[in-house]
């Protein structure tokens, strides 16, 4: 058979290997039934709907004709760099680096640079509209996770606090 749509080829083969790993993963989990779900239950079933949709769309891939045959273009370096150093930023200023002595800087100032680094991904940069999706993000993230969750976050950095 021929690859007649590239994008949906390799889009439905990623969907299908990460579906059927988790999948995979959640057996050595307790999966339980669905009256009396287990930790593996969950993770189980995401996995194997995720693996069945890739299924689908690679058939649809070999079978469905594109026009052009909807070839991957490059891979979007600059975009994929911000995102990738957005995610590691909040990591290490939520935690801390311990070992090299970075302090953890709080919830609140690790939304402001994820958002501010992973907006520099895309084409336009308004600082203005950056800065009301940081607001908006650091509000509802603590009422979210601090409040309603009750989860023992590090909301400010330690030496305002302290």
């Amino acid at each position: 058979m021929k690859i007649k749509s590239q994008k949906d080829f390799f889009a439905g083969l990623m969907y299908l290997v990460v579906g059927g790993a988790f999948a995979w993963g959640a057996t050595g989990y307790t999966v339980g039934k669905a009256s009396r779900m287990g930790p593996g239950y969950f993770p189980l079933l995401l996995g194997s709907i995720l693996a069945l949709i890739g299924a689908f769309v690679l058939f649809k891939a070999m079978v469905v004709g594109t026009e052009d045959g909807d070839k991957v273009g490059s891979i979007a370096w600059k975009p994929l760099g911000y995102i990738i150093g957005s995610n590691l930023a909040f990591g290490i200023l939520l935690g801390g680096l311990p070992s090299i002595g970075v302090p953890a800087m709080g919830l609140i100032v690790a939304i402001f640079a994820l958002v501010f680094i992973a907006s520099r991904a895309g084409d336009v940069f308004k600082v203005k509209e950056v800065f009301i999706l940081s607001i908006v993000l650091a509000i509802l993230s603590y009422l979210a996770f601090i409040k309603l969750l009750n989860l023992q976050f590090q909301v400010w950095p330690s030496f305002i606090v302290n």
